[in-house]
């Protein structure tokens, strides 16, 4: 059997210790495992902001991968890190890496799809800079005060879907699915759009979020 170490990177301290997307990138990494003959040796954990180079975790796990003749093995290709200069470092240490997203791509689809990562993280930067500008010119207050307005609007908008909501939950625990990964998974059985209606559907991360604000909802509303 194939030898693989895996690597997981999480943005947050808070991710890292709840397990919110790092349960997430475990189980795909250990599916595809499972699915291409790997045995995982070893994991390695990263808490650490995408745009930065610096991975203690990453060169510890690339050092194991070299020790073991090992493959790296990661649930996403942006989990290395959105710089193509850092891809291209990773890629001359002569470690072999298999992203699970994209398991037969070559060294040139991930030096592009990594371009692509950075350009769109740029992209990101220039049209938030570009929004923040035509807000001051429409006279819309920033700082302090106009971000506490925009959270207590993202609040309240998030509360109102947490209770649209509530009796779909409460219908599914009837029914005895009471866990979030099955609840997950039933939710996007069922096509159920999530609160920001994006195509990529429900993720446990978004699921406990869900349950967590109805439970808040609900102790108010107890306490009132």
């Amino acid at each position: 059997m194939l030898k693989a170490i895996a690597y997981y990177r999480v943005s947050t301290d808070r991710q890292g210790k709840s397990g919110l997307g790092l349960e997430a990138q475990q189980e795909a990494v250990r599916l595809f495992a499972d699915r291409q003959g790997y045995q995982v040796t070893a994991h390695f954990t990263e808490i650490e902001s995408g745009k930065k180079n610096q991975r203690p975790q990453l060169l510890a796990a690339l050092a194991q991968c070299r020790k073991e003749k090992a493959t790296l093995i990661i649930a996403k290709l942006d989990r290395l890190g959105r710089n193509v200069a850092f891809i291209a470092n990773l890629m001359e240490s002569k470690v072999q890496f298999r992203a699970v997203d994209n398991p037969h791509a070559d060294e040139l689809m991930i030096h592009l799809l990594a371009a692509f990562a950075q350009h769109e993280r740029k992209q990101i930067s220039t049209r938030t800079k570009e929004a923040l500008q035509a807000a001051i010119r429409r006279g819309v207050q920033l700082g302090k005060h106009g971000k506490e307005v925009q959270c207590h609007k993202e609040r309240e908008a998030a509360d109102e879907f947490a209770e649209q909501m509530r009796p779909t939950v409460e219908e599914m625990q009837r029914q005895g699915i009471t866990t979030i990964r099955a609840m997950c998974a039933e939710l996007n059985h069922r096509h159920v759009p999530t609160y920001r209606s994006t195509s990529q559907g429900w993720h446990i991360r978004t699921v406990h979020a869900l349950i967590k604000r109805i439970a808040e909802n609900q102790s108010f509303i107890n306490i009132l």
